[in-house]
């Protein structure tokens, strides 16, 4: 574990491995705000989560964005929730096209008071689930959405040719016995957060 709780966002980026565009710092700070005072009364974060919401949360989200192309691209959050980790690769990287998909209500205008407020002018908030949208994207997230199998077959149906899905993995995944059946998996390098496994790459064979 290294410990960033007190470092500046862009250090803090640095060290993951991602440059963090003008004014990306500002738009994290105010998230965080959010995160601390509107979604963890809500419930969508775990209150014992609200003093460490920067490591457990934002920065370990934030580690999806060096696998993320820059610009040119689109990528779909599955199960968004309270933002996590499609918010933070939008702030990262203002020129992907996002799409947060949040099936509940509450969630889903949390996303959009967030959108809103930090002017995030590429990023959309769907309500409904992940087989409700109508659309193929580059690259799909999830993050504490299921286990594997459950996260690559919601997001198959919505990724283009040569797509992939960033999956959140848990520390005691193993890619050759937990990976779907034909379906290509890597394992980046890099840093490892509190609590926090890999995020890998998964692909179509």
């Amino acid at each position: 574990m290294f410990h960033v709780k007190h470092e500046p966002w862009g250090a803090a980026a640095t060290r993951i491995g991602v440059d963090l565009p003008p004014g990306a710092s500002e738009r994290l700070d105010r998230y965080e705000r959010l995160l601390r005072d509107r979604a963890v009364p809500a419930g969508l974060i775990a209150a014992g989560d609200a003093d460490r919401l920067r490591e457990r949360h934002v920065l370990d989200c934030l580690r999806g964005a060096p696998l993320v192309p820059a610009v040119g691209r689109t990528l779909v959050d599955l199960g968004s929730g309270a933002g996590l980790p499609g918010m933070v690769i939008a702030i990262a990287r203002p020129a992907v096209a996002v799409v947060l998909v949040e099936r509940r209500r509450a969630r889903a205008a949390f996303l959009e008071l967030v959108v809103d407020l930090l002017g995030l002018d590429a990023v959309r908030v769907h309500l409904g689930d992940a087989a409700t949208v109508d659309a193929r994207f580059d690259v799909a997230t999830a993050r504490a959405f299921g286990d594997p199998r459950r996260s690559w077959d919601a997001a198959e149906r919505l990724l283009a040719p040569g797509g992939r899905l960033l999956y959140w993995a848990g520390e005691a995944f193993v890619p050759q016995r937990d990976a779907p059946p034909g379906v290509e998996v890597t394992v980046p390098g890099g840093h490892a957060l509190a609590r926090g496994g890999p995020v890998v790459i998964m692909a179509r064979q």
